[in-house]
This record gives C-alpha cells, sequence and structure tokens, in this order.
C-alpha cells in the first residue's frame, strides 16, 4: 500500500511540476491581460510583420482575458500586464506598431471596424488596419489592449474655458483650394471629436474655418491642434470694427466691403462667405458683448462709441452708397452746396446726427461734431474780458492778440473784439461742405475779415471820433460779419467791440480837456448852489411862522363854516314853511275837486231836483230831526209815492232814526237827546 502511495505522490509531483514549469495553466487576475509568446512550432512571420497571428510563431497579437487558461505546455510564454485606463478627463491616443503601410498623403491611420476599441488586435491586423498613429482614440474607461502591439499615449481631454474659443488646425486632411487662407467648413466631425468623419468627409488639412466653443472636448490632439484664445469681447461704449481676411475681392473704388446676412455677428465664418461676404473692412459692426469670432478670418479693432453732446449735431460723411449720376444729383441744383447728399449716396449726408450715443462704423461713416450754440472767438488779451452780452450757452473756441490798427491821424489802437457766431443744425451740412470744419472757419474766414474790418474803419476816421462813435463802429463790422458769414451757411449773432486802447499821449490830452470842462460845470453849479440857498433860507423863515400862520388859517376857516350853517339853517326853515302852505292848499284844492266832480256825477244819474232832496235828506238825518210819522198811510195803489225822492228820504229818515234810537240804548222811539 505504502509503495502505492509513494507512486501516486510521485506522479503528482511530477504533473505538478509539468504544469508549472510547462506553463500548462495560466490564471489572468481581474485587473490583467496576459500577453501570449508562441516559442514553437509554428509559421514563420510574413515579411514587415512584427507581431504574430494565430499559428505564426512570435508574440501574439491576442491577448488572454481575466481567468483561468490551459495552455499547450512549453509552447507559450505569458506576460501580465495591468488593464489599459483611461480616466474621465482623459483620452487615450493610439500608434499601432504593425499593419499595413498608410495610404499616400496621409499621416494617420484611418479607421477599421470589428477591432473592439483596439482590444482585439488579430481583428484589427485582419480586417486591414494600418500601421502608424490611428486616426481614432480611446474614450474613458478600461481596455483590455496589447501594449506591444498598441502603444497608448495618455492626454488630458481638451478644455476651453468660459469667454474663449479653440482655433483648430489639422494635420491631415485634403488639400486646400489656392487662394484659399483658411479650410472649407466639413459636416459630420461632431466639433473635430470624430477625425475619421473629418476625413471622410472631405476634410482639409490646415487652419480650419470652424471654432471650438467653450466646453470639454475628447479628440486627436495629434490630429488637430487645438489653440486657446480669448473671446472677442466688446465692452459698454465700444464697437468692434471687422476687417474679413478671406471672401471675395472688394470692387474697384470701393472701401467697405458689402453688407451680408446670415452670419451672425461674424460668428458663423462659413455662412459669410456662402453668402458673398468680401475681404476688407465690413459695412456691419460688433456692439457690445461677447462674440465667438475666428481670429483667423476676422480681425477685430475696438473703437469708442461716437458721442454727440447737447449743443452739437454730427454731420456725416458716408464712403459707401452709390454715387449720384447726372439724373439725380441733388447737388448740380440751385443753392445747393455740392456734395451734400440724401441718405443711400456716398458723400455728405443732408440729415445729421442729434445729440445721443451711436454706434458708428467710422470705415463707413466719418463723422464731424459741430456746435450749434454760440461760438465765441476773442481778439483780447486776456480770455476774461467779460461784457453784458455773455451767454452760459456761448462756447469760448478761440483768443487772438489784440487787433492793432492806424487811425486817419495816424494813432495807434488796440481793439479788443468779441464775434458770437451759430451754426444752425440744418445749415451744418453746407458749412462742413463749404468750408470744412468751425476751425477753418474761424483761420481763413473770421480773423482775416475781422482784422480786414477793423482796419478799413480805423483809416477813415480820427482817433478820438473811433472811440466816441463805438457803436457806430461796432455796427458797421457786425453788418459785414453777418453778410460774409451767411456765404459760408453761419449766422453771426453779434460783434461786439469789447475795448479800444488809444496812445498815452492822445488820452493825457483828452483827459485835461475833460477836466476844465469839468471844472467850468462845476462853477456854474456852485452859482446854482448858491441861488438854491437864497430860496432855502426863505423858506426855512416862513417855516418858523408856521404854527402862527395855521392857527389864523384855521380861524377864518370856523369862521366861513359857521356863516355858511346859519345861512343854510334859515333857508331850511323858509323852505319848510313854504312847502307846508303849498301842500295844504293842494289838499283843499283836491278835496274840492273831487266833491264838484262827484255831484256832477250825481245830478247826471238823478237829476238836479233829486239831488237837492237827497242833499236835504243828508243834512236832516245827520241832524237827527224827525219830520215824519213811523207810519205813513198813502193813497190807494200807491197814490202819494214820491217816486226815489221819496223812498230815499223815507229811508234816510228810518236809518237816521234808528240810529239814534240805538244810540240812547232806549229803543222805545224816544226822541234824541239834544247834541248840541
Amino acid at each position: 500500500m505504502i509503495p502505492v502511495l509513494i507512486v501516486l505522490g510521485a506522479v503528482f509531483l511530477g504533473v505538478l511540476l509539468f504544469v508549472v514549469i510547462g506553463g500548462v495553466l495560466v490564471n489572468i487576475g481581474g485587473q490583467q491581460i496576459g500577453i501570449l509568446e508562441r516559442r514553437y512550432v509554428g509559421r514563420s512571420l510574413p515579411e514587415g510583420r512584427v507581431v504574430a497571428m494565430r499559428g505564426e510563431v512570435g508574440i501574439q497579437a491576442r491577448v488572454l482575458p481575466p481567468g483561468l487558461h490551459v495552455l499547450i505546455p512549453f509552447l507559450y510564454k505569458v506576460t501580465k500586464q495591468p488593464m489599459m485606463v483611461v480616466a474621465e478627463d482623459e483620452v487615450g491616443i493610439v500608434e499601432s506598431i504593425d499593419g499595413r503601410a498608410l495610404e499616400a498623403g496621409h499621416i494617420f491611420a484611418r479607421r477599421v471596424a470589428g477591432h473592439d476599441t483596439f482590444q482585439d488586435g488579430e481583428a484589427f491586423l485582419r480586417n486591414g488596419g494600418s500601421k502608424g498613429t490611428q486616426i481614432d482614440i480611446l474614450p474613458p474607461g478600461q481596455f483590455r489592449i496589447n501594449s506591444y502591439l498598441f502603444r497608448v499615449r495618455v492626454e488630458k481631454a481638451l478644455i476651453v474655458p468660459s469667454n474663449n474659443v479653440g482655433i483648430v488646425t489639422a494635420r491631415d486632411g485634403v488639400s486646400m483650394e489656392p487662394g484659399r487662407l483658411l479650410a472649407r467648413y466639413t459636416a459630420g466631425h461632431t466639433a473635430f471629436q470624430d477625425g475619421e468623419g473629418f476625413i471622410e468627409n472631405g476634410g482639409e488639412r490646415g487652419p480650419q474655418i470652424e471654432l471650438m466653443l467653450p466646453g470639454r472636448y475628447r479628440l486627436n490632439i495629434d490630429l488637430f491642434n487645438v489653440e486657446v484664445r480669448p473671446a472677442t469681447v466688446v465692452q459698454a461704449n465700444q464697437v468692434g470694427l471687422v476687417t474679413a481676411k478671406d471672401g471675395a475681392p472688394l470692387p474697384a473704388g470701393e472701401l467697405v466691403a458689402i453688407n451680408v446676412t446670415g452670419h451672425n455677428d461674424f460668428q458663423d465664418a462659413s455662412a459669410f462667405l456662402a453668402n458673398g461676404g468680401q475681404r476688407g473692412p465690413q459695412f456691419d459692426l460688433l456692439k457690445p458683448g461677447t462674440y465667438y469670432i475666428n481670429p483667423l478670418m476676422f480681425d477685430v479693432k475696438l473703437d469708442q462709441v461716437a458721442v454727440v453732446q447737447r449743443g452739437e449735431v454730427a454731420v456725416l460723411v458716408s464712403n459707401v452708397g452709390r454715387e449720384p449720376d447726372s439724373t439725380d444729383d441733388i447737388r448740380l441744383q440751385p443753392a445747393t452746396e455740392r456734395y451734400v447728399v440724401p441718405a443711400g449716396f456716398r458723400g455728405i449726408q443732408a440729415d445729421v446726427a442729434g445729440p445721443g450715443v451711436y454706434y458708428l462704423n467710422r470705415w463707413a461713416y466719418i463723422a464731424y461734431i459741430i456746435p450749434t450754440t454760440n461760438l465765441t472767438v476773442d481778439w483780447a488779451e486776456e480770455p476774461a474780458i467779460t461784457d453784458s452780452s455773455n451767454d452760459p450757452n456761448t462756447v469760448h473756441v478761440q483768443l487772438f492778440n489784440p487787433l492793432s490798427v492806424i487811425s486817419r491821424d495816424g494813432f495807434e489802437m488796440k481793439v479788443s473784439v468779441k464775434v458770437i457766431m451759430r451754426v444752425r443744425p440744418d445749415q451744418a451740412p453746407l458749412m462742413v461742405a463749404k468750408i470744412g470744419s468751425v476751425q477753418n472757419l474761424i483761420d481763413h474766414v473770421i480773423h482775416p475779415m475781422i482784422d480786414s474790418s477793423f482796419r478799413n474803419q480805423a483809416s477813415s476816421t480820427e482817433a478820438m471820433a473811433f472811440m466816441q462813435d463805438r457803436a457806430v463802429e461796432q455796427e458797421k463790422a457786425e453788418t459785414r460779419a453777418r453778410e460774409e458769414l451767411e456765404k459760408y451757411h453761419v449766422e453771426c449773432v453779434r460783434v461786439l467791440i469789447s475795448q479800444i486802447i488809444l496812445p498815452k499821449e492822445l488820452m493825457d490830452i483828452q483827459t485835461r480837456r475833460v477836466i476844465a470842462a469839468q471844472q467850468q460845470a462845476m462853477f456854474v453849479e456852485q452859482q446854482k448852489a448858491e441861488r438854491e440857498r437864497i430860496g432855502t433860507e426863505n423858506t426855512r423863515a416862513q417855516a418858523d411862522q408856521q404854527i402862527n400862520l395855521v392857527t389864523a388859517q384855521v380861524g377864518v376857516q370856523i369862521a366861513e363854516q359857521t356863516k355858511q350853517k346859519t345861512i343854510i339853517e334859515a333857508e331850511g326853515r323858509s323852505r319848510a314853511v313854504e312847502l307846508e302852505g303849498e301842500a295844504e292848499g293842494k289838499k283843499i284844492l283836491a278835496i274840492g275837486t273831487a266833491t264838484a266832480e262827484a255831484y256832477d256825477k250825481q245830478q247826471e244819474a238823478v237829476g238836479q231836483d233829486n239831488l237837492f232832496g237827497i242833499e236835504v235828506a243828508k243834512a236832516i238825518s245827520s241832524a237827527g230831526l224827525k219830520i215824519t210819522p213811523d207810519i205813513l198811510v198813502s193813497g190807494e195803489n200807491g197814490a202819494g209815492n214820491g217816486g226815489i225822492f221819496g223812498a230815499f228820504l223815507a229811508q234816510s229818515l228810518g236809518n237816521g232814526r234808528n240810529g239814534h234810537a240805538n244810540g240812547n240804548g232806549a229803543g222805545n222811539g224816544a226822541p234824541p237827546a239834544d247834541n248840541r
């Protein structure tokens, strides 16, 4: 039994030694790969090959993945290596040491299918993979790659920071057309991250017209060289003037390229070229902001905005537009300055720009700032010379020395002059067309004109008369200045003589003459003062007796008032008596007249006899006399009826009797008492 165990143990040890020494079992760790080398028994490598396929002697293209593998004893040598790891912010640049030769004109191996991201070396070689740097890259991850067949260089992924752009230069592709500065736009390469798509779609080698915007990119940095540059930033109160380095040539006679659309503020250079963009200074400009512009295609120059202050206008000279022809050239019309044209034509624009901030392309338009407030030009020793005509809106523009003129009598005079002028906004383009600028107007028109005017005026009058007639001389100079400035479309507001300085000897004579005249006037005034003093003394004497004089005057006034009072009272009493008599007479007359008129009307109504009887009855009744019986028996059939008189008499007597009966309170028919 023991010998059997010994034999079995020996066999086991022999097998174990055979397996270990012969390399029959190979275990590859989970993060490892095994590179095989076939030592014996197999085909030789073809000429030019350095990596063996299955059945060929040499280092094999395939690798052993993680796990336990059984190999033919003593045939293979296994070298364990860690897997290839590409981190998240990295890419792997792959170079193959074996494969077909590169195509003529290319420096990068083209993509082949079926090799599982370079993890199947045999498939790579079998499918026609080329030796050299591969156009494809390894993205982040772990890869079982044969490090003998493929040399992998790990590089950082490209990061374009914010407010930056990536300028790309391709090292492979077709050649650019002659005359072009940048390669044409190529689609399908996913921002240069697909090198095979770039080459397949006809990408051109050299500087690319496309940009890489801010972000992270996984691209083959051996195929594409990327230079990170700052984006174009136009600050507030600035504009960007753009010059295109590529495009169609400018037409003859043009200074600025035509306006094209669709290029998104020059950020799409391909659209700019496709839409007919021209090289050279561009009509369009960049306003404040951040722009992702290819600096290889466009050069951007920053310029300040055009600011027109209050009291100013900007006259624009256009370098773009069409030239007016003989049929529509308004410059040839009467009373119109040459080269002043409407919008759309080249030349001095008839419309001005008022106060404000303007994004002005100074290649397309030249702006002349013209003040429209009052401008003053001084001929004086000091700029501080002022007068009553000063206006806070008047701007001092230039100071000259005082004018030196010679009078007719040979005296030299120094004259300080101030000219105030104004350019109306609607006349500013005409003024620019006529003289160019306000400074040219001052130097070549106003200064010579004022100097000539005062020299001519001084030579025709004496020095003292020139000073004494200052207002007249000022008016003459102003009239001439207004006429001359109107020719240049400028309004003359005022011409003022600030100061006239005569020679000292002439001023001394004039001073003595004035002093003598003043002394003579003083003597006359003294005489007048003495006469005034005499009058003053008389007035003072009267003032001393003023109290007595006032008392006497008041007494006279009181007596006069008393006299008037007495007369008025007497006249009042006399008038009152007279008025009372007149009133009483008028009363009696009115009563008598009314009574007479009543009798006349009664007589007409009842007759004279009846009226007489009625009056008698009234008298008897008022006296209370009883002259008839209480019962009267008359004749038959009413005979003896006295008519109206009888009836009235009976009624009156009855009433009178009843009245007396009621009056004494007896009521029994007793005779009334005697009222006498």
